[in-house]
């Protein structure tokens, strides 16, 4: 490909944000944060994870007049009835605080014992061409594994370090960074997006 071509991410995530270009970088994307564009954060009002990377995306793209992908991804712990689910990212309170939201999730599972604590990561991707795009390209992947009682692992960010993965032997956080792309629910979802995506970057 000729010259890169610029995708805002609708987030300001720096862990995201570098997953992505890692992921997209072989197509010839340049991922961009939404900040670079002075794009708001949107208020996140849907009820599902589909709804809120939307409404993320469609702001971005209005804003930037860019194609726009938006990330909404959470946590869902059986245990806590599906907890905290797209409240994942601000489940400790605002202002987000990983640290925050990591030890409110072990408080909500200190009396839970070992073997009940399963759970698993949510992704939803949504790329728009543009802000009124009719047909955005829409796509999930889950990722299955438990919760544990005490962080491990220095990588990864959000609940990485809690979420244990029994056929690798490892949290999430200690993962090499390639491997976690290439297991991980956003780096699946990603993969089954790039082949849609192919056709249209290239377009």
């Amino acid at each position: 490909m000729a010259s890169k071509r610029t995708l805002v991410l609708a987030s300001g995530n720096t862990g995201k944000l570098r997953e992505f270009n890692q992921l997209l970088e072989p197509l010839g994307l340049d991922v961009r944060p939404q900040a670079a564009f002075d794009v708001p954060e949107v208020e996140e009002t849907g009820l599902t994870f589909v709804e809120n990377a939307l409404l993320k995306a469609r702001e971005a793209s209005r804003v930037s007049g860019l194609p726009a992908l938006a990330d909404d991804s959470g946590l869902e712990v059986d245990a806590l009835g599906g907890q905290p689910g797209i409240y994942s990212a601000r489940y400790g309170g605002e202002p987000k605080s990983d640290a925050r939201n990591n030890a409110k999730l072990l408080e909500a599972l200190s009396a839970v014992p070992d073997g009940q604590r399963s759970g698993r990561y949510w992704c939803v991707l949504v790329y728009l061409r543009h802000a009124e795009d009719p047909v955005p390209l829409i796509v999930q992947r889950s990722w299955e594994g438990e919760v544990l009682a005490q962080p491990r692992g220095e990588g990864g960010f959000g609940y990485d370090p809690l979420f244990w993965l029994p056929d690798q032997g490892m949290s999430v956080a200690e993962l090499p960074a390639d491997t976690k792309n290439r297991l991980s629910h956003r780096g699946r979802a990603l993969q089954a997006l790039v082949s849609a995506l192919r056709e249209t970057v290239s377009a």
